[in-house]
């Protein structure tokens, strides 16, 4: 990759946090035995044998991630160089917006009149241009092991239900819209702290009201339709499994494991959490400000996959709205290799534009700016130069993010990249420094450290800071 920057030499062996939590070495063990329960939530529980007062919730403050998988490009997006030569501009304007002096590209007219409303950081870098390397750096804030797509470290959203989890028993603190991602997943914290997939797509189609359809989430429909003899029946069957693990076990773990799987048949049959799902709620007026689109998937040699994921994003708010702590929202696939002008102006242009304003639109009504961040980015950018198919490559040596709410001030514009939109120019930021910025936000102690299963220490993150000029 010629254009490859030298910024943000590899700092992945900064020095270790010492200060230990001691991991509980038969996590797995346990995750297995209550997966035998046939209880699909019960890799949820994060509640430790000693953890406080169930009922409390000292903090409500949520993350919304927008993940454009594939790696939107920086010059179709948030950071256009309308005075680049053409082969570098590619075939795009520039526009003004509602904040004096900032330009984003001319294909987002929404967000142009919302700028007061976000910022945008403009010099991310990393160093590796593998799509699932980038997802686990980005999700974890550590390099990726030798299989990218399977997690070394915990994702930011186990983090964050290891340490705020125990405070809403009553719904998931963790949740991926609509399935898995590599770097999304709970590494050595135990499948306890593994996300809560979805796994029913807000996307499809057929689950649209206007084609007859209904967004069910399929370990809620459980819950809608429990009753006594149903919901005796299986708690007898949870217990029967309680004894063969009494059997195997008898340290004395295996009364914590009564109170995770009390904790999932807890958010199995909770109003609270099958109401956050219930997306058919939602007026059809504000369903329609967010779009429904036509959806295909798969790549084609004039286009890439462009899915209907804004249906996935109003999800996202109905959930932190009830109080889960992160959701992670999947919209790829951003990998315009080929024709990318024509993909962006037809498909994921037009869509973002319409749902992350109804996003914001949507929060600042609700009142819940101070209380929920939302993070708008991806694994990488795209090269600066445009390629001989029209499109751009993979590119980690700078890119863009959009970050708004939880007191992230609107219109305030971090960092620059070069001419090109090839190199950081000024304050180069790491990805860490976004992580360390959620972390804050949330409560998160970034210093506390967690023991690997051959029990090494690792911090929360081996580095960052949360981004002052945002606030």
């Amino acid at each position: 990759m010629a254009d490859s920057p030298q910024h943000g030499a590899d700092r992945f062996g900064c020095p270790e946090f010492r200060r230990n939590l001691a991991l509980d070495r038969r996590g797995f063990v346990k995750a297995g035995a209550l997966g035998l329960g046939g209880l699909s939530l019960s890799n949820l529980m994060r509640m430790e044998a000693a953890a406080a007062d169930r009922s409390a919730v000292s903090n409500e403050k949520s993350v919304i991630i927008l993940w454009k998988r594939g790696g939107a490009s920086q010059h179709e997006t948030w950071d256009p160089k309308p005075d680049a030569p053409a082969e570098y501009r590619g075939s795009f304007g520039a526009m003004s917006t509602k904040v004096p002096g900032t330009q984003i590209c001319d294909l987002l007219p929404q967000c142009a009149k919302m700028t007061d409303k976000f910022a945008i950081l403009r010099s991310l870098h990393h160093t590796n241009a593998g799509h699932s390397a980038g997802d686990q750096i980005l999700f974890t804030g550590y390099p990726p092991g030798r299989n990218p797509n399977e997690n070394v470290y915990p994702s930011c959203g186990s983090i964050v239900a290891k340490q705020l989890g125990h405070q809403n028993p009553e719904l998931p603190p963790y949740v991926m819209i609509p399935r898995t991602l590599p770097g999304v997943e709970s590494a050595y914290l135990g499948k306890k702290y593994s996300p809560f997939y979805t796994q029913a797509d807000p996307a499809n189609k057929a689950t649209w009201p206007q084609n007859g359809g209904k967004f069910e989430v399929p370990n809620f429909e459980l819950a809608a339709g429990l009753n006594f003899n149903r919901l005796g029946s299986r708690r007898g069957l949870l217990d029967g499994f309680d004894k063969i693990r009494r059997d195997i076990d008898n340290s004395g773990n295996a009364e914590a494991m009564d109170k995770f799987q009390q904790q999932a048949l807890d958010i199995v049959t909770s109003p609270k959490a099958r109401d956050a799902f219930d997306l058919d709620a939602e007026p059809m007026k504000l369903r329609e400000r967010y779009g429904f689109t036509p959806q295909y998937d798969a790549p084609t040699p004039d286009r890439c996959g462009v899915p209907s994921w804004s249906q996935r994003i109003l999800l996202a708010r109905r959930l932190v709205e009830a109080g889960v702590r992160l959701v992670t929202v999947d919209l790829r696939w951003w990998d315009t290799h080929v024709k990318g002008y024509e993909t962006m102006r037809d498909g994921f242009l037009p869509r973002w534009d319409q749902a992350y304003t109804a996003l914001l639109e949507d929060l600042e009504q609700r009142g819940l700016n101070d209380r929920v961040m939302v993070i708008a980015w991806g694994e990488f950018g795209r090269t600066p130069k445009v390629n001989k198919t029209g499109g751009r490559d993979h590119y980690p040596g700078v890119f863009s993010a959009a970050l708004s709410g939880g007191g992230i001030q609107g219109g305030a514009v971090v960092g620059s990249s070069d001419s090109k939109g090839a190199l950081p120019k000024d304050r180069p930021l790491h990805p860490q420094d976004v992580l360390a910025t959620m972390y804050r936000h949330l409560g998160v102690d970034t210093k506390v450290a967690y023991e690997d299963f051959a029990g090494r220490p690792h911090p929360v993150l081996p580095f960052g800071d949360p981004i002052e000029e945002l606030f």
